[in-house]
């Protein structure tokens, strides 16, 4: 009996949740198969079988189960069932009904464990079946479920959506008087306490402003098809603001900085924090050096880490050590927001929805599209020149895309060395 233990997902973690199992009690596993997704107070990571043969599942989803704790066995005396001799069996599938008998020995090792499948509620959805039942306001009564034990896969969703999901109220939104709980995983937790010490351990105070997006925006329009034919990614507002971001924080050093203790920590280079939203909630990977990126470079790496978000496959290494975050609400519809900063650092800017608004242009009233910024830093270590100044050069680089390549300067300062 092989016993499958929680294993350490970083240092000072002492505990995790189960978010899932991909497989059911019961089922025959082969070494290396993803049996279940773990969530820390950090990230989410695949718990894998450490052996083969027919698995014996010891926590329940959403248990919070301490590093070292036996989480399942193995039998690994267990033959596989016929049709099981590849070297590796996609778990993915044993939410799919099987398209063939099994053997009469098959058979017989999955009689016990059908029972136990069964105890499953009938109707509970896999995790990307509930990510899609929430996306599109579906509840589990409105589906039929034909994974194991009635369990609901992304399948059913789709199917039912595609028969026409029948209306469970004619009126309102079908809200009852039932109430329901779910436990906070750990990740949510932890970002709870973090941002309830910012709020508590720092002197947070936010500064706004407002940038013109004409100039990129135009600049955008005209070369985004040759950016992305030569690039093979696409051109977004992130990488202008990000690289105009390194630029503003060489010349405020501050607001790149972090306090330890009775000391101010200084860094000379911008690793930068860009908040993407994730099936867990907000997370935050790290584009390293931008300093020292092209536009295209960080474009390429934030679509790399956002479709590691999206999928729950980024790593501790990729989500910590950022000494600047930005956050974009805008892309959800927000006007103005005083964001929180990321601990340990020290700043983090707020960008926003674009709006046509009426703005006097050299004595004339033209429609232009705006977009509010706002930074949110800590007062203990940046005063109120330096986060104003650092806004309105970020401002300016928008406003002027050439300035970014230029350092910030205007590129007839540079050609004349003002």
């Amino acid at each position: 009996m092989e016993e499958v233990k929680v294993p350490s997902p970083g240092e000072s973690i002492s505990e995790v949740d189960i978010a899932s199992w991909t497989v059911a009690d019961g089922d025959y596993v082969t070494i290396d198969d993803v049996i279940a997704e773990i969530d820390s107070d950090k990230a989410t990571l695949e718990l894998t079988a450490t052996a083969s043969g027919t698995i014996s599942l010891k926590a329940e989803e959403g248990d919070t189960v301490e590093v070292g704790q036996v989480v399942a066995e193995i039998d690994t005396s267990a033959e596989a069932p016929a049709g099981n001799a590849a070297p590796k069996e996609d778990t993915s599938a044993s939410s799919a009904t099987d398209e063939k008998a099994p053997e009469p020995k098959a058979a017989a090792l999955k009689e016990e464990p059908v029972a136990q499948e069964t105890s499953h509620a009938s109707g509970h959805p896999s995790p990307s079946a509930k990510k899609a039942m929430a996306e599109n306001n579906i509840s589990a009564n409105q589906v039929s479920g034909t994974g194991k034990g009635g369990r609901i896969t992304k399948q059913d969703v789709v199917n039912a959506m595609a028969a026409g999901i029948p209306a469970e109220s004619t009126q309102g939104w079908g809200g009852s008087r039932d109430q329901s709980r779910e436990k906070m995983s750990s990740l949510r937790r932890k970002v709870a306490e973090r941002l309830v010490a910012v709020k508590n351990e720092t002197a947070m105070l936010t500064t706004f402003n407002e940038v013109d997006m004409t100039e990129v925006m135009a600049l955008r329009s005209r070369m985004k098809e040759r950016f992305r034919e030569h690039h093979n990614v696409n051109l977004g507002f992130m990488s202008f603001f990000t690289k105009a971001v390194t630029e503003a924080l060489n010349h405020f050093p501050k607001v790149n900085a972090m306090i330890d203790g009775n000391e101010m920590v200084f860094h000379n280079y911008a690793d930068i924090g860009i908040a993407v939203s994730s099936p867990k909630g907000l997370m935050v990977p790290v584009v390293r050096n931008a300093e020292q990126m092209s536009l295209a470079e960080i474009e390429a790496d934030i679509k790399r880490l956002a479709i590691k978000a999206r999928d729950g496959k980024l790593s501790m290494e990729e989500m910590t050590g950022g000494t600047f975050t930005i956050t974009n609400g805008g892309v959800f519809g927000s006007m103005m927001s005083t964001p929180i900063i990321n601990p340990p650092q020290s700043a983090i800017l707020g960008m926003h929805n674009i709006v046509d608004r009426p703005m006097a242009i050299n004595g004339e009233v033209k429609i232009r599209p705006m977009m509010y910024l706002a930074l949110s830093y800590d007062h203990r270590i940046i005063d109120g020149k330096e986060s104003v100044g650092f806004l309105v050069k970020v401002k300016e680089m928008i406003e002027n895309p050439s300035k970014i390549i230029f350092g910030g300067k205007d590129p007839d300062e540079v050609l004349l060395g003002l």
